[in-house]
């Protein structure tokens, strides 16, 4: 592991009165064949304190971004920036992810059992050039099992956040739980309830891009599992989770409610993953309420809406959730007029790769059928059609523009107005995108 450690991480640990290590998931991943990169996590520990391993790292030179006494952490930037912790023992309250209590040690084995899972419990010893595994981690990294460092009780007891951290980390590792580790997650499930909405979305977005980490394309789809069958997701999307065993009409559905939602992820694309989770969150609400699934698409922006504004995702996301739930129906018989879709191409047309891509998800999670959606292929014909004929697909690029327009009669608080009506008529055709056209249309829409 020597050869793939930066400089300054060999002078800091020469610098260290105490040996330095590397543990977690950058010495996991070395040992389990994968590059070592600048994106990996390099965490380090040590029995130094704070104060010493400060003095080793500025001679080193990094730059010290953060100290907290209270934890012994120091966060240091370099040529890769890291995060070190003092070897110590926690002591939590039941679910709380912040410790109550810390105690340092000089104790490894102890340290060890800090953390979460003995995979992430193997330590490199910069120096020595050594590993140090006190809970038999590398045996697990070789088995691809994921096993807690304590009995599985007191592990997910400590700590609700690990609850989603198995489920994230099975995915981007390909590990499994142990039946012990799923015991222990099944009895405490509900303490995730006690974690911030600001990790639990953090954890779940990082589950549903582990492929690019892990690299096998059933990860998202595998940590979703893992949450629907410890029960944590019930607990964190409670409104998504009513769909499991709700049966869908087999002509068009292999899977009930929730197994399509998962799958759905299964198949779209990373950028869309949110919204194919909860593209048919509006079903089990409809079908609870008014007996039937139709119209859950437009139940489903305002439940999403809901669930993203609890977990406190960016604005930007839950918008562009909210409308992809909201749109993930539109010509599904494939019975739109073809006037229609041209007009909501343009309409949609700053997001219509990510629109068809929810479609395609949505379309390939029915019955697990990777061919083209109907309605992606329909659609795509037709803007395929549209870019030949040269139809605008912003106001810029019209042959006028608003001066042009008000030249016509229209009047200055209607100019955005008119200019939309006037890229909506050239999307039927694109051979009205011209001046003369187009100040006729104007002049008529005007009067």
């Amino acid at each position: 592991m020597q050869r793939v450690l930066p400089q300054n991480f060999i002078e800091l640990a020469k610098g260290c009165p105490k040996p330095l290590y590397l543990v977690g998931g950058c010495v996991r991943d070395f040992l389990r064949g994968l590059p070592v990169t600048e994106k990996s996590d390099f965490d380090i520990a040590s029995a130094c304190t704070q104060e010493e391993i400060v003095a080793a790292a500025e001679r080193a030179g990094f730059a010290v971004k953060a100290v907290y006494p209270r934890t012994g952490t120091v966060k240091l930037e370099g040529e890769i920036a890291c995060e070190f912790t003092r070897f110590r023992h926690d002591a939590y309250e039941t679910g709380a992810h912040a410790p109550v209590s810390v105690e340092f040690t000089e104790d490894i084995a102890v340290d060890a059992r800090r953390r979460d899972f003995c995979c992430n419990a193997v330590y490199y010893d910069i120096s020595g050039r050594k590993f140090v595994d006190p809970l038999g981690g590398i045996e697990d990294i070789h088995h691809k099992i994921l096993r807690t460092v304590a009995p599985a009780e007191q592990v997910f007891g400590e700590d609700g956040l690990r609850l989603m951290r198995l489920a994230r980390q099975a995915a981007q590792t390909g590990f499994s739980p142990d039946a012990e580790c799923l015991a222990g997650a099944k009895l405490h499930a509900s303490l995730i309830r006690d974690i911030a909405a600001e990790r639990i979305y953090h954890e779940l977005m990082l589950l549903l891009h582990a492929d690019e980490i892990q690299g096998e394309n059933d990860a998202p789809y595998r940590g979703l599992c893992i949450l629907r069958d410890t029960g944590v997701l019930k607990e964190t999307l409670p409104e998504l989770a009513l769909g499991d065993g709700m049966v869908q009409n087999p002509t068009f559905h292999d899977h009930d409610v929730l197994e399509h939602s998962l799958r759905a992820v299964r198949y779209a694309a990373p950028s869309v993953r949110l919204a194919a989770l909860l593209h048919d969150v509006g079903k089990p609400y409809c079908y609870l309420t008014y007996g039937h699934y139709h119209g859950h698409e437009v139940e489903g922006e305002r439940i999403a809406r809901d669930i993203l504004a609890r977990l406190k995702a960016p604005t930007a996301v839950c918008e562009s959730v909210a409308r992809l739930v909201r749109l993930h129906m539109r010509d599904l018989d494939l019975k739109m007029k073809e006037s229609k879709v041209r007009r909501e191409i343009v309409q949609y047309v700053a997001f219509l790769e990510d629109f068809f891509a929810v479609k395609q998800a949505d379309f390939s999670a029915c019955k697990d059928d990777l061919s083209e959606a109907p309605a992606v292929t329909k659609w795509r014909r037709i803007l395929a059609e549209m870019r030949e004929e040269g139809v605008p697909f912003s106001v810029k690029e019209l042959k006028v523009n608003g001066l042009d327009v008000q030249s016509v009669g229209v009047p200055p608080k209607d100019t955005a107005a008119v200019l939309h009506a006037l890229l909506l008529d050239c999307a039927l055709d694109g051979k009205r995108n011209n001046k003369s056209y187009l100040l006729r249309r104007a002049s008529e829409i005007a009067h």
